[in-house]
């Protein structure tokens, strides 16, 4: 292996958002490494252009670890390092000015995820990043500190390697240190399927069980949902794994051809899925009354029946649900929605109450992993040094983004995971060559970035502005 070409300072399997971040920030750290990202598509950044609709869900203007799955310290010290104020200045040192919406997400003025794309490419391209697409990675081995050969699995341990020994399609090529980024099982289509926690697993890491999270959900064909596809509604969701409540959470709904998607299904969706794929009981209860229970919706048509007892049921509860929602909902409950409140016996009294608040979705499954935005699982947290995402099983080895088990909500929380854990991989890596850090000052040297009173980011200055 003569050709310099391939014997980099630095590899970095996998040129997804935590990838390119991490090629980014170690050039930034160490200028003149030898850094190559190796991906196995034929172009980079498929996963990248089809989030958020497209448009691309950058980070979110209020980042906490309890937006995470995963143990709440081992988060904090990662946010820490690199949390959504400085996301923002990054991107705005790269040229990409976000705007944030309503809900709190925080996307590129463009509308477009190509211009985020892009950005980090053009970035990448400045600092001599060795972009290498269709390099899809078969083995990788570890060389010991002595010839050069390659180290085995159950010999590792008492090695200390200088490198690794990376295996493609049609070549090889050596690196001194190692950044895995290679993502999770979701949308396999943009070449995300899990393959990397294969290669981890040969350099002694484990894997925890996987599962599709922020995924829509199929409901069984005979429930109303067909009827409603494209209404979206503010609802609770309570999902019961073996009777027992373990997820509730408030947010928007939206009724589908296939069954029911939108950000509170997508955030419920993962506590669903775990229990069905480890043969557990599991039941979702919809409640068409954020913030009210059977008791508090049973008082309300008490309350209604005095107030408007000639008034049909259905004209008094479309003041608080869409109309296509009340008749899907009596028809599916048999309720006859013309029945005038003051008529209403009691046993039909209850059962509106209870299709109110305690509606259970009749889930079939969740849509598949072409749907689903992120997994669920892989290498756990503890076997990962949370200062610099070095592995704590083999020396010179770093694993970020969906590779580690830590998924976060819907929301442009996913990404900020990618940058936070490349920025750390990346500088650590290139800090491992010694040398002075070139980020660490940057946060004082950084403009702020201000905002109105309603909370709206201004344009975003860059850094050194």
């Amino acid at each position: 292996m003569n050709d310099s070409s391939n014997q980099l300072d630095l590899a970095i399997i996998g040129a997804g958002a935590a990838g390119l971040a991490a090629a980014i920030f170690a050039a930034e750290e160490k200028p003149g490494l030898r850094i190559a990202l190796l991906d196995g598509a034929s172009r980079i950044g498929a996963k990248i252009l089809v989030s958020g609709g497209g448009r691309c869900n950058v980070t979110h203007d209020v980042v906490q670890p309890d937006d995470f799955n995963a143990p709440h310290h081992w988060v904090k010290h990662v946010l820490a390092a690199f949390d959504e104020r400085r996301a923002i200045k990054w991107f705005a040192s790269l040229g990409v000015e976000l705007k944030r919406e309503a809900t709190g997400k925080l996307f590129p003025v463009t509308d477009c995820a190509r211009t985020v794309l892009e950005a980090l490419l053009n970035r990448c391209e400045q600092l001599g990043v060795d972009m290498r697409c269709g390099h899809r990675v078969k083995a990788i081995h570890c060389i010991d500190d002595g010839g050069g050969s390659a180290v085995s699995a159950d010999n590792r341990r008492d090695a200390c390697p200088t490198g690794f020994d990376i295996t493609f399609g049609h070549g090889r090529c050596t690196a001194k240190q190692l950044i895995m980024a290679t993502g999770g099982r979701s949308l396999p289509k943009t070449g995300s399927d899990g393959s990397g926690w294969r290669l981890v697993e040969t350099l002694g890491h484990t894997v925890t069980p996987t599962h599709a999270a922020l995924a829509p959900l199929v409901l069984e064909s005979s429930f109303m949902h067909a009827s409603l596809s494209g209404v979206s509604q503010d609802v609770t969701l309570s999902t019961f794994v073996e009777g027992k409540r373990v997820d509730q959470r408030t947010g928007s709904l939206l009724w589908t051809h296939f069954g029911v998607s939108g950000p509170v299904v997508m955030d419920a969706s993962r506590h669903w899925v775990m229990a069905k794929d480890t043969g557990r009981r599991a039941a979702i209860q919809c409640s068409l009354l954020p913030g009210k229970d059977f008791g508090a919706a049973e008082a309300m048509l008490l309350e209604q029946a005095n107030r408007q007892p000639k008034q049909p049921i259905g004209k008094v509860l479309s003041v608080a649900l869409p109309q296509r929602v009340i008749e899907g909902l009596f028809k599916h409950g048999e309720v006859n929605a013309t029945t005038p409140m003051s008529q209403l016996s009691r046993e039909t009294r209850r059962r509106v109450a209870h299709l109110l608040t305690e509606l259970e979705l009749p889930i079939v499954k969740h849509r598949g992993w072409n749907y689903a935005e992120v997994t669920a699982g892989g290498v756990p947290l503890k076997e990962v040094r949370f200062q610099d995402m070095q592995s704590k099983k083999t020396p010179g080895l770093y694993l970020i983004g969906e590779m580690l088990d830590c998924d976060g909500r819907i929301g442009g929380f996913n990404f900020q995971w990618a940058w936070s854990t490349g920025y750390l991989a990346g500088r650590g890596a290139a800090l491992s060559f010694g040398g002075r850090s070139q980020i660490a000052g940057h946060g004082a040297a950084h403009e702020t970035t201000e905002t109105t009173e309603s909370g709206d980011l201004r344009s975003p200055t860059k850094w050194g502005a």
